[in-house]
């Protein structure tokens, strides 16, 4: 089954995703107000004007029923979904596009595309949904010749085990498509990382991605049963288990491997049922600490919550509505067979004793007769906020606005939090100036500590977006690193992650990954330059 709508080259998902004019207009104006200078969107390229150097490859007739060296195909898989690469798709910049796109719909097809391509010494560019936002679907600059595997159309749940809650899915599944089948037999993933709408399994799988539970099943490690993927060396597959203490995991040694070491064809997920039971609360704390250490309390008793989720005062205001200075705790939890009334109260009361502030008719429950929860208030002012994300909307208008996230254990987490503010804090004081913004929420916590999530914005001229950008993520690389975080929590290493994570990683861990990509993939066809150099 293909797609019937075309992806967009330059936002996030396909061309009914994109800001209409209107959207972007106003995002304009708003940005002429608040500078003082007045900016315009740029104009939208159509395919036919993009300069586009012409394939280096000729397909094999063998192939031509799904490969394609088409100039709309080739632009719509240039990039993946990073703020600078889509600047660069919106001013029509196409250096380095893949000579050929592939769509298998079979695993004999992904054989026969794969096969061709290490044959012919071809780079091979994995490809789920496109979102990747570290630059892990880019043509390296010295590739002779690139083809992307874009995995869309092996996209088919092939079996769902009711009795152990588990089902085989195709790497190439979309989220939406994957839920609404499952929805048929009550039950659910429930993994929703923010670019659920147009990211896929095999993509997920790969990149070691993050859903929206804050709390217990977190990564998509969680879900992992056994996986399927075929390397330039062949086929390799796990055995299905609900565990195994049988040496290293071979499913470890593939989640996260963001199409180094092979294409993952298909996976078994762990399921569960629908929620039926739901509960919500908005805390507010005059001390972002205060409500960091209640965080830390209640993650601590392990109830458990869905969502646990505190923003500081400057998120908290602009997502969420908030004012007076105030940081905002989101708690959440939600069952398919346990009323949640009791645990929110817990949570609540723990929240209380650190300070928190939130009368007893703002705790919202559902008890199983499907009424809302999470949509009033600051709450569902921050879920709005939240999972109405549009890449697109300030491109070209000067705002440049990123994020980057990481994770510390508790016992270090002040002392980290102050060391990033005052070291990225300086540097976009120096770059950006005055009016740039910094702050910082927690998307995961755990019992031994939190993943803080920081955002930074400000206004920068109009074509020094990149130099500009390129000296905040250093400095923050940098901090990070030297704090003792992890140069990434859920965004993968990509290439814009790598020299960070090297100085990261132990050394003979590196030592190892070669290794194994060796075994695998000897010919180092498999995205050259992501985890490790080519």
């Amino acid at each position: 089954m293909t797609n019937a709508e075309r992806r967009s080259f330059w936002t996030w998902g396909h061309v009914s995703d994109e800001p209409t004019d209107e959207v972007r207009l106003a995002a304009a104006k708003a940005a002429s107000k608040r500078t003082g200078i007045e900016v315009l969107p740029p104009p939208i390229p159509s395919i036919d004007s993009i300069s586009l150097r012409p394939s280096r490859l000729t397909v094999p007739t063998s192939l031509r029923d799904f490969v394609t060296d088409a100039k709309t195909d080739r632009i719509t898989h240039t990039y993946g979904g990073h703020s600078l690469e889509l600047l660069r798709a919106i001013r029509g910049q196409f250096d380095e596009p893949p000579d050929a796109v592939a769509y298998p719909e079979s695993e004999d097809q992904l054989e026969k595309a794969l096969e061709w391509c290490v044959t012919n010494k071809i780079t091979v560019i994995p490809y789920g949904g496109g979102t990747s936002v570290v630059w892990g679907l880019n043509v390296p600059r010295d590739s002779e010749y690139a083809v992307t595997i874009d995995l869309e159309r092996m996209n088919q749940i092939l079996d769902i085990d009711e009795v152990s809650r588990a089902a085989n899915f195709q790497a190439g599944i979309y989220g939406p498509d994957l839920e609404a089948k499952l929805k048929t037999k009550g039950l659910t993933l429930r993994h929703y990382p923010q670019s659920f709408p147009w990211s896929t399994v095999g993509g997920w799988v790969a990149t070691r991605s993050g859903g929206h539970y804050a709390t217990n099943h977190t990564h998509i490690d969680d879900f992992v049963e056994s996986i399927r993927m075929l390397s330039p060396t062949g086929w390799y597959e796990s055995r299905r288990l609900p565990g195994s203490g049988a040496g290293p995991s071979p499913d470890r040694m593939v989640i996260g491997s963001e199409g180094t070491l092979g294409i993952i064809s298909s996976c078994w997920l762990r399921l569960q049922k629908r929620p039926t039971y739901r509960a919500s609360a908005g805390v507010l704390f005059r001390d972002w600490y205060d409500g960091t250490e209640a965080v830390r309390a209640i993650v601590q008793t392990k109830l458990h919550p869905a969502n646990l989720r505190i923003l500081d005062p400057v998120e908290a205001q602009s997502a969420a509505g908030v004012t007076g200075s105030k940081a905002l705790l989101i708690i959440g939890f939600e069952s398919a067979d346990i009323p949640q009334r009791y645990f929110i109260e817990q949570a609540v009361a723990i929240a209380r004793d650190h300070g928190g502030m939130i009368d007893d008719q703002a705790i919202v429950v559902d008890d199983g007769s499907g009424s809302a929860t999470g949509r009033g208030g600051s709450v569902g002012a921050w879920r709005n906020a939240f999972i109405g994300v549009n890449a697109g909307t300030h491109l070209g208008l000067g705002v440049l606005s990123d994020t980057f996230e990481t994770a510390i254990t508790w016992d270090r987490w002040p002392n980290f939090d102050e060391t990033i503010r005052t070291r990225v804090g300086a540097q976009l004081k120096e770059t950006i100036g005055q009016g740039a913004t910094l702050s910082c929420r927690f998307t995961h916590v755990y019992p031994d500590g939190p993943a803080p999530y920081y955002t930074f914005s400000g206004q920068v001229p109009i074509g020094e977006e990149h130099a500009i950008w390129h000296a905040i993520k250093t400095a923050a690389n940098d901090a990070i690193v030297d704090a003792g975080g992890t140069v990434t929590h859920h965004h993968a290493v990509g290439r814009m992650h790598r020299n960070a994570w090297e100085r990261q990683r132990p050394e003979r861990f590196g030592d190892m990954l070669r290794a194994v990509k060796r075994t695998l993939d000897p010919g180092g066809n498999l995205n050259p330059g992501v985890l490790v150099n080519p």
